[in-house]
């Protein structure tokens, strides 16, 4: 019994620090480079498959997801792998579980819209960015308070394209939603692992007084 008691007590502790501390495996270069990688899709996308709806959009820019995803989430799951704080990993767990759903819902919009004609092709940019904005907001207990800012950015920005579907796919309209997101994304990132750094040289020193 003092066994099952000691061990509920440990849990608690975990659930504790869980809920206390700012998770910070998402690394802010790889979310800057996937911001890089969506204005160069952007720039690049009228030579690859033009401006118009189509399936080849779709499968264009579902790729570049899939590279920038393939990126972000590799980190994290290296990190995981590579800690030896159990703490860690159980955050890890519980924020991608937070935030892979919305991938999913994703996955399963484009394919629901891809299989009928272009006119409901076109809405899908408004889409990506609301349910990727709801992702982002799902994980918002785990991360530093200012991450809403960027899912408000990225609801916003697919409430816009969605209300201007003509030119949602136009090389720009996924270009400047997804770039600026992931670079304000990385921004509030980096700034939270200054703020830590900061912090832990203010306690060595005090530790040194």
């Amino acid at each position: 019994m003092e066994i099952d008691r000691a061990l509920e007590q440990i849990d608690e502790i975990y659930g504790h620090l869980e809920r206390t501390e700012v998770y910070r495996g998402y690394r802010p270069v790889p979310v800057a480079i996937s911001g890089v990688i969506a204005v160069v899709a952007g720039v690049l996308q009228p030579h690859v498959v033009g401006t118009g709806a189509s399936l080849a959009y779709v499968g264009y820019w579902s790729t570049v997801a899939a590279v920038c995803a393939a990126l972000i989430i590799g980190e994290i799951v290296f990190e995981c792998v590579t800690s030896r704080s159990a703490v860690f990993r159980r955050t890890t767990l519980r924020v991608l579980c937070q935030f892979l759903p919305s991938l999913a819902a994703g996955a399963v919009v484009t394919l629901a819209l891809a299989r009928h004609d272009d006119g409901l092709v076109a809405l899908l940019p408004g889409l990506w960015a609301l349910i990727f904005g709801i992702g982002i907001l799902a994980s918002r207990p785990f991360l530093p308070r200012a991450i809403g800012w960027v899912g408000l950015l990225y609801f916003v920005g697919g409430c816009a394209l969605l209300a201007l579907p003509e030119s949602s796919t136009s090389p720009w309209s996924m270009a400047t939603v997804f770039g600026a997101g992931q670079f304000l994304a990385a921004l509030v990132l980096h700034r939270n692992l200054e703020r830590r750094d900061d912090g832990a040289t203010e306690e060595v020193g005090r530790e040194h007084r």
